[in-house]
């Protein structure tokens, strides 16, 4: 194969492939080990681990960013979505302290609904998978706020906010100088 648009669009076929399999693994490690320990048990594990991989991969990937660096944080991970952002499209808005993701489709998810999860099962599943991205964001300081997918919803999937840790402090000042 050498035409380059065949090439890349057999690459993104593959690429979305192997998220689906991402995401059939945890539905199963989910479905075992809820078997074996219980719901809350099982998923107590895997936010576990799957946030210590999240906070594995910040190491790499922000090692050069800190706390006020929530936007800088952001836009270096839109660069990298995979597929150049086709596979988790997002609607983001920006400031120069804080940038906010609202992903409109996630490959998890569609794999997940597809394999007859919903419900709170679903919801289950999106909280296990949002741990990921608490361990990556939650590593380079910055305030991380995530709400991910729960009945009632709606179509989209997680909303991600990231904010610089100064805007706390400033809160936190603010606060203590206001009199009551």
């Amino acid at each position: 194969m050498t035409d380059p648009e065949a090439r890349a669009e057999k690459l993104s076929r593959e690429l979305d492939s192997a998220f689906r399999n991402r995401a059939d693994l945890y539905r199963l490690f989910l479905d075992e080990l809820t078997g074996e320990l219980g719901a809350e048990r099982a998923e107590a594990i895997m936010i576990h681990a799957i946030e210590q991989r999240g906070k594995e991969v910040a190491a790499a990937a922000f090692a050069g960013f800190g706390a006020n660096d929530a936007r800088a944080i952001g836009e270096a991970f839109l660069a990298v979505s995979p597929d150049g952002g086709r596979m988790y499209p997002t609607e983001v808005e920006r400031s120069d302290d804080r940038i906010a993701f609202k992903v409109k489709r996630c490959p998890l998810k569609d794999a997940w609904v597809e394999a007859g999860a919903g419900g709170e099962k679903l919801a289950a599943l999106c909280r296990i998978a949002g741990a990921f991205d608490r361990g990556l964001f939650e590593a380079t300081g910055v305030r991380f706020d995530n709400v991910t997918w729960a009945p009632g919803h709606g179509s989209g999937c997680c909303h991600i906010a990231l904010t610089n840790r100064a805007c706390d402090q400033e809160a936190d000042d603010a606060g203590r100088a206001s009199p009551n």
